[in-house]
């Protein structure tokens, strides 16, 4: 009964506060916000305190399980500015030289790594040696050899690994999800995925083959990758595709400018992606059955997700993704909760194997069969 009685008076002292809100600092709103959340917190670093790292951050500090406590940069301004900014202690902040010593912090019980493609398979098993669980940022790795590499390392160090595939949080994209698994678009015949933007700066990392891995297949087109398989319900079982480039200053050789793409499932339902670096506008999932359709256009941005299908508009409600994501990957490596569509490591090395295929298909022209189990 104290617990009861104890739950319902902050429960009382939240409702009573929420009218003076904006008097009060961030921080205290958040505190009165969670103050009803008692159980385990999934206790994070950041490693890569970039333009994402920082978005991350941002949304953690609306999570109820999950809290952000220190840091890995390479960059000792940047480490001072979060320490300022979200009270993070010294003894939490290290760079990429020394942060094998989280082994001997226990404040600290994951670490996630939003850094570019190409290091995440030193960094992550790294990570991995020094006993903390993993998030990674998507795509895992340059290709599935190094992602399997770093599924292995996990397992070995009795840790998890989890990809920070946040669509699959997404309250529209789970009920899109959950209209096919009951049957109400039918037998699933098609799907199309584009997605793409006019990349800026040449000089950036995405546009450095040694750091990102490629080009738009390495950052926007595994949404489409990933997209068709959650969005058909089927692993793919070969995939055809093209590249086409227009400017061969800026991508240069080993980075994509633009690739169409094409897989082929199980059950004959067949797909047509676009991923590119060249063109705005391009953020559309269609999924197309015998008994209707989803549309969803922004499908992947970061909000709010637009949609509709053969039933009427999606009105799930917004969250911030990454907010949702934190938490809901608090439950999964405290609680062993079960995502509705898998995070874990197989999953993005499923993803990373369609990419090497996509890459050998562009390179010699001929269709290749896929085996990702």
């Amino acid at each position: 009964m104290n617990s009861r009685r104890d739950f319902l008076q902050k429960l009382a002292v939240s409702a009573a506060a929420m009218p003076f809100m904006p008097l009060i600092s961030a921080a205290s709103r958040r505190s009165i916000l969670s103050a009803t959340y008692e159980g385990q917190v999934l206790r994070v670093a950041i490693m890569g305190l970039g333009s994402y790292g920082t978005r991350v951050a941002e949304a953690m500090q609306s999570c109820k399980r999950a809290k952000l406590v220190g840091v890995i940069s390479g960059t000792p301004a940047k480490i001072t500015a979060w320490q300022a900014k979200y009270n993070i202690p010294e003894k939490n902040c290290y760079n990429y030289e020394n942060f094998d010593r989280i082994k001997d912090n226990p404040d600290i019980d994951a670490v996630y790594v939003i850094t570019p493609n190409a290091l995440h398979h030193d960094q992550v098993i790294r990570v991995a040696k020094a006993g903390k669980h993993v998030i990674c940022e998507k795509p895992m790795a340059v290709n599935a050899r190094e992602g399997q590499e770093m599924v292995d390392a996990c397992r070995h160090n009795k840790v998890k690994l989890l990809v920070g595939y946040r669509m699959h949080f997404e309250p529209k994209t789970l009920e899109v999800i959950r209209m096919r698994k009951n049957g109400e678009f039918g037998k699933v015949l098609f799907f199309q995925g584009q997605c793409g933007f006019r990349i800026g700066d040449p000089t950036q990392w995405r546009l450095n083959r040694q750091l990102a891995g490629g080009g738009a297949m390495m950052d926007i087109g595994i949404y489409a990758i990933n997209g068709s398989r959650y969005m058909v319900g089927e692993d793919p079982i070969w995939v055809t595709a093209q590249e086409t480039k227009t400017d061969k200053v800026k991508f240069k050789e080993g980075v994509d400018e633009t690739i169409q793409f094409q897989l082929g499932f199980p059950s004959g339902a067949v797909a047509s992606c676009l991923s590119t670096y060249n063109m705005n506008n391009l953020d559309r999932f269609f999924l197309n059955g015998e008994k209707g359709f989803a549309e969803m256009q922004p499908s992947t941005g970061y909000g709010p997700i637009k949609g509709r299908t053969h039933k009427g508009e999606l009105t799930q409600p917004h969250m911030t993704h990454q907010t949702v994501q934190m938490d809901e990957m608090a439950g999964i490596i405290l609680e062993g909760k079960q995502p509705i569509v898998p995070v874990d490591g197989e999953e993005g090395v499923k993803d990373l194997k369609i990419i090497d295929a996509i890459y050998a298909a562009c390179k010699t022209g001929r269709k290749q069969e896929l085996k990702l189990a």
